[in-house]
């Protein structure tokens, strides 16, 4: 589990250039309340982005027999590197592209660090986590509100069978800090 992790993590890093777009925000920092927690998002190309979120995420609950059905909320650190690919239609259609306003996809790792907990009526402790890829879209508010909404599939590993789930993640909150530059505004 650790290997596929650092794997990830060294990917995203190779993807990391000295280079700040034209588009994209090349920082900002939001508070999420949906999933509890902060999240920042930095600026890595023209249309790319690294995204980091640490809270409180409600996730499936992978070591459960039906994990589709059990649903629980656990602390998460989750890393996306998200590609815009829509920012210039948006802009000629005359839309507002302000904190990365866009539709995304993204490779997405998230490692969930739960308590112990009895799940069908076994205990089940340690860390677990997925890796995946998913689609998804992010809009943003000149009053600094902020959503993202992105869906997908990801590999869960950790104390169980391992096995190909649903990944959703939901964000709702406020750009509280941010560092523009971007064109189209």
């Amino acid at each position: 589990m650790k290997r596929i992790f650092v794997g990830l993590m060294m990917g995203f890093t190779c993807m990391l250039q000295a280079q700040f777009g034209k588009n994209c925000e090349v920082r900002q920092l939001k508070i999420n309340l949906f999933n509890p927690g902060l999240e920042y998002e930095m600026a890595l190309g023209v249309n790319s982005t690294l995204d980091f979120r640490v809270g409180w995420q409600a996730a499936l609950e992978p070591a459960s027999s039906e994990p589709l059905e059990n649903y629980n909320f656990f602390p998460a650190i989750t890393i996306q590197n998200r590609y815009y690919h829509n920012f210039n239609g948006r802009q000629q259609r005359g839309r507002d592209i302000y904190g990365n306003s866009g539709n995304y996809l993204a490779p997405t790792v998230a490692v969930f660090s739960p308590d112990a907990r009895v799940v069908d009526g076994r205990q089940v402790d340690g860390v677990h986590g997925y890796g995946g890829l998913v689609y998804g879209i992010q809009r943003s508010f000149n009053s600094g509100l902020s959503f993202s909404l992105d869906a997908g599939a990801g590999y869960y590993v950790g104390p169980f069978k391992g096995d190909i789930l649903p990944v959703v993640n939901l964000s709702i909150g406020w750009i509280i800090s941010e560092k523009r530059w971007c064109v189209g505004r």
